[in-house]
């Protein structure tokens, strides 16, 4: 049984849930985002697995997830990296934010997000029960696309990619 860290709005751990129960409750818990760049300054986005709990089959960053008990979230961040997509690379942390979402299958995400950057230039080999296909794709055609068809994309990803772009954060270092 996976269980996630509860949180305050000051990222203080107030116990601890099982995830679909918080996921069900919409109980406020601690998250990651990792956005992978390449040297072009494109971004790594995949769908995810069509199977998944929720979102199935929707655009997003590279990995998202949640710690587990002992680990850090920078930690927790490269185990899911690996495991998600099949590769680890330096992360640095950038910002995190709030948000509430409802999601399909009556879920609700209430998540503290903790943002984190990474470069990397190779080929994922991503876990097919977790990614359904993968691409690197430049921030204006991202842009273009999000504005088109909102839809397509996961709630958070949304919230972060805008975070982003009003933070001004470099991209292409």
């Amino acid at each position: 049984m996976e269980k996630v860290i509860l949180v305050n709005e000051d990222d203080q751990s107030t116990g601890w849930m099982e995830k679909m129960e918080a996921h069900r409750k919409g109980v406020l818990h601690r998250a990651f985002s990792v956005f992978i760049f390449n040297d072009n300054g494109e971004m790594l986005i995949h769908r995810r697995a069509l199977d998944k709990y929720h979102s199935g089959g929707l655009w997003t960053n590279a990995c998202c997830s949640h710690p587990r008990e002992g680990e850090t979230t920078e930690e927790s961040a490269h185990r899911r990296l690996m495991e998600e997509m099949g590769f680890d690379c330096d992360i640095q942390g950038q910002f995190s934010f709030i948000y509430r979402a409802e999601l399909d299958n009556d879920l609700i995400e209430h998540e503290l997000d903790h943002v984190f950057f990474g470069r990397f230039n190779g080929k994922p080999v991503p876990h097919p029960e977790e990614v359904y296909e993968w691409k690197y794709v430049s921030m204006q055609a991202l842009n273009r696309d999000v504005s088109m068809r909102p839809e397509a994309y996961t709630e958070w990803f949304k919230i972060a990619l805008n975070e982003i772009q009003s933070k001004k954060l470099a991209v292409a270092t």
